[in-house]
């Protein structure tokens, strides 16, 4: 196996970091500080073709596989892990389920927009009460001649107010029935359709999470993606890809916590010499350095097998329970190693910190992902 950056993904890298030092890191503060969602700064990367990372040429994408996907959504997220977040969502969520799923003319209509990002994407599962237990699902669509009458509400969606279109799951069978509901492509505007209360959130404050809410909103046949009844088990191989984004998410939050560790252990003095001298210290750094490396191989070997178009629930399963965990525990330790000056604003740990722990419940709990690891090993 051979772990060196391609052409593609070192190019991807250096134009992200050449990017994110203009339009990203004097700024993600106030974004962070003030809840602000910058549409434009997607707009802008949508021009850089990484709103499209995974949409074929053909469509107006940029056509790469999975290592260029986890490459970006890793340098965007180390320099401010809500702006890869998003990114991520819109890409593999919103895109990656008309993709995979949508007919040509779905394909045709939406995909070049979404590329592009003149179109933002999000993705509608998670409901009020229903997180983990997505198949109990309140949101109906009940046939009415050649639409489908939507009503219902979701809640923790990506985009749910600033979205253009949103893929959603309603159900239109029985409750619990995992052939009784169905995904539709719903676009902003329809009569209906609108987004409800913003979260104020704990981390990830520039990324929008948002209700969406459908009253009688009417949505024809032609919409639906795929066939009738089959949207959770759509949803569910969706998340199987998901899962690799948040892996890359969380590493991405890893490494960023990792290197400014690193670079503050070398600066910061104290008792006459640079704290790294310090074995409490590099052991920290020893272990920190080790574990997104381990996470950094999860990740990869699932986008591996990604590419080639194998099954990827156990791999991105792993990637993802793995990775999400130690963004969390490097994170803990880059604010240990920061002292004071970790629990403050002035240096960039505090945010990974506060970051870090949604890595670990988005797109499926870790205690999901123990759930589907056992099942996968246990056949």
């Amino acid at each position: 196996m051979n772990f060196e950056l391609n052409e593609n993904q070192a190019m991807i890298a250096q134009m992200i970091r050449d990017f994110g030092a203009k339009e990203i890191t004097p700024f993600r503060k106030e974004w962070d500080d003030n809840q602000h969602f910058p549409l434009e700064v997607f707009k802008k990367l949508g021009e850089l073709g990484l709103m499209g990372v995974l949409v074929p040429t053909e469509y107006g994408g940029s056509g790469f596989g999975y290592f260029e996907y986890v490459t970006a959504i890793l340098e965007l997220s180390k320099l401010d892990p809500s702006v890869g977040l998003s990114m991520a969502a819109h890409n593999s969520l919103c895109s990656g389920h008309i993709m995979m799923f949508g007919n040509e003319e779905q394909k045709s209509k939406y995909l070049p927009k979404l590329a592009t990002c003149e179109f933002l994407g999000a993705w509608g599962l998670t409901e009020p009460n229903t997180g983990s237990d997505a198949g109990n699902m309140r949101t109906v669509a009940v046939k009415d001649g050649d639409y489908y009458v939507i009503n219902g509400a979701k809640n923790f969606i990506t985009h749910g107010v600033s979205g253009d279109v949103a893929v959603v799951i309603a159900r239109t069978g029985e409750v619990g029935d995992s052939h009784g509901m169905t995904a539709f492509v719903v676009e902003r505007g329809t009569p209906g359709f609108k987004g409800g209360r913003k979260e104020d959130k704990l981390g990830m404050r520039a990324s929008e999470t948002a209700e969406m809410i459908f009253e009688d909103c009417r949505v024809h046949k032609d919409q639906i993606l795929g066939e009738v009844g089959n949207g959770f088990i759509q949803s569910m191989k969706i998340l199987d890809g998901g899962r690799i984004s948040i892996a890359a998410l969380s590493l991405g939050i890893a490494e960023g916590a990792l290197e400014a560790s690193i670079q503050y252990s070398k600066e910061r003095q104290q008792f006459n010499q640079p704290i790294s001298k310090f074995q409490g210290i590099s052991f920290k750094l020893a272990d920190m350095a080790t574990q997104v490396e381990a996470a950094k191989l999860l990740t990869f070997k699932a986008a591996d097998l990604k590419n080639r178009g194998e099954k990827v629930t156990l791999a991105g399963a792993k990637a993802k329970l793995y990775a999400s965990e130690v963004c969390v525990s490097v994170s803990n330790e880059a604010v240990q190693i920061f002292g004071g000056y970790g629990f403050t604003k002035d240096y960039p740990v505090e945010k990974f910190y506060r970051d870090s722990k949604l890595c670990t419940i988005g797109e499926g709990t870790s205690e999901i992902q123990k759930l589907v690891i056992s099942r996968e090993i246990l056949k």
